[in-house]
């Protein structure tokens, strides 16, 4: 069964935003993000006529992002770039003095610098559970690891994050 103009805006786009996230997290450049997101969106249509065999569209639209992405580093020489996730903006807050938000600004810059320097498969779990939040099963499905993997990686992902964070914290770097 084909799928229509209509499924593909109901099933499909609304993912548009996680995929984004989730490419410009592994990539760190805005427009390779949006490029790979295009490129997703194009393969999803011509394969529309699978769809009804997906069990998660959302799940089977972040995996063919990351093949995406992992295709668009082997195929170049990748150079990352350290942009913060615009997520992380926090100056319209009201009840922050500017010092306060100053420092909140820190912590998440270097948040964001110690999950993007983890290993890969690492900052994947991490991004996908903790800022994307799909489910254990979601991401080994995604991933195409093992539930055991899932939780290995993520737990290690967390402990990295803290314990840098706390060394930061601890000697002001």
């Amino acid at each position: 069964m084909n799928m229509s103009i209509e499924a593909f805006k109901n099933r499909v786009l609304p993912t548009k935003d996680k995929l984004y996230r989730f490419a410009y997290r592994m990539l760190r450049n805005e427009d390779d993000a949006k490029d790979v997101v295009q490129e997703v969106m194009i393969k999803i249509w011509n394969k529309r006529e699978n769809m009804d065999s997906w069990k998660n569209i959302e799940a089977w639209c972040m995996q063919v992002t990351k093949n995406q992405v992992l295709d668009k580093v082997k195929s170049k020489r990748y150079k990352l770039t350290d942009q913060i996730d615009e997520g992380f903006d926090l100056r319209d807050s009201t009840h922050n003095s500017p010092d306060r938000i100053a420092e909140t600004n820190d912590t998440m810059k270097s948040i964001n610098n110690i999950i993007n320097s983890l290993p890969e498969k690492q900052k994947q779990v991490i991004q996908l559970r903790d800022i994307e939040g799909f489910s254990y099963k979601e991401i080994s499905e995604i991933m195409h690891v093992d539930l055991s993997q899932v939780k290995v990686n993520l737990f290690r992902a967390r402990k990295l994050v803290k314990d840098n964070l706390i060394n930061i914290n601890a000697y002001g770097l």
